[in-house]
């Protein structure tokens, strides 16, 4: 299970904001619609590819070390490659000089040609119990590195997502620039991004809204509070994902019109709610967003809907 979130909200209020925000039902299948949820979340939920090394930083479990970079940090001082388990700074403990191999870690894997999502951004290293309870260690960082390595390393990130709405029901969605590193021009939610390190999840949710949907605060002020839907763990091209994906619901005031800033995103459109369900049948959305899309359809759709 993922961490907590801390609700800012007081129970009068969620209850009104969920009371709004699903007033609107929907006539999908919802039988179809559950089985699709029920295998998107079978798909997030893989093992590390073979020969990958349960990692252990500053002497606590963390992620998965890929093959590829196993190899490009071997020799590495501070770096400690066994049969069974990898270490980065063992006996670093955290803090600056944790952090420091950290950075000559994420060089060496850059350099390799591992890093190939580098952003210069900082992600917070969480410990990860890789257990039932996982969730009771996700409590305070024990370091931070550079974004493009955390899936290298198969290091726990955090993604918060934005579900757009109109007033007359329709889902806004927005199309991934053929320029990004992972699902180049594939859909996703309206507002979906990772947290920084340090940050929090609301100011995390606010700044994306800004950057990939022109979104100021008071355009978002009635959203529901962030749930987290799921832990997402699968194989990708440059390691592991083992991502925490949490998501919220805004209808957006009238006259509002979501408009990129940040160049990531090169569309967004307003779509029924049916065709988006279409284009989540083909395969036209990221996976989490599929899953966040499809959590949120099902949510609004009627018991017994055909």
């Amino acid at each position: 299970m993922a961490e907590k979130v801390s609700l800012p909200y007081n129970l009068c209020r969620l209850q009104a904001l969920n009371d709004f925000m699903y007033s609107t039902r929907l006539s999908l299948d919802r039988t179809s619609l559950q089985s699709l949820f029920d295998d998107l979340l079978s798909r997030a939920n893989q093992p590390p590819q073979t020969g990958s090394l349960p990692l252990l930083i500053g002497g606590q479990r963390c992620g998965w070390l890929f093959s590829k970079a196993a190899q490009a940090l071997s020799g590495l001082e501070g770096v400690e490659l066994k049969p069974d388990h990898a270490h980065i700074g063992r006996l670093a403990g955290s803090g600056p000089a944790l952090n420091a191999l950290l950075a000559s870690v994420a060089n060496t894997l850059r350099l390799a040609g591992c890093a190939p999502g580098w952003r210069n951004e900082l992600l917070d290293v969480w410990v990860d119990d890789d257990g039932p309870e996982a969730s009771s260690t996700l409590r305070q960082p024990i370091a931070a590195l550079e974004r493009g390595i955390v899936r290298p390393l198969g290091l726990i990130t955090r993604a918060v997502h934005l579900s757009g709405w109109s007033a007359d029901g329709r889902l806004w969605v927005a199309r991934r620039a053929l320029t990004k590193a992972t699902d180049p021009g594939m859909w996703d939610t309206l507002v979906g991004g990772l947290i920084s390190s340090q940050e929090d999840l609301q100011t995390g949710l606010v700044r994306e809204a800004d950057e990939e949907a022109g979104l100021d605060p008071q355009d978002i002020a009635n959203r529901t509070p962030l749930r987290t839907i799921t832990r997402m763990r699968r194989q990708v091209s440059e390691g592991y994902q083992s991502e925490d994906v949490l998501t919220c619901e805004c209808v957006l005031p009238a006259g509002v019109t979501p408009k990129n800033r940040d160049g990531e995103v090169m569309e967004i459109t307003l779509l029924d709610p049916s065709i988006v369900y279409s284009m989540l049948k083909e395969g036209a959305f990221t996976l989490e967003a599929s899953i966040v899309l499809a959590e949120d359809l099902l949510k609004r759709t009627v018991a017994g809907s055909a």
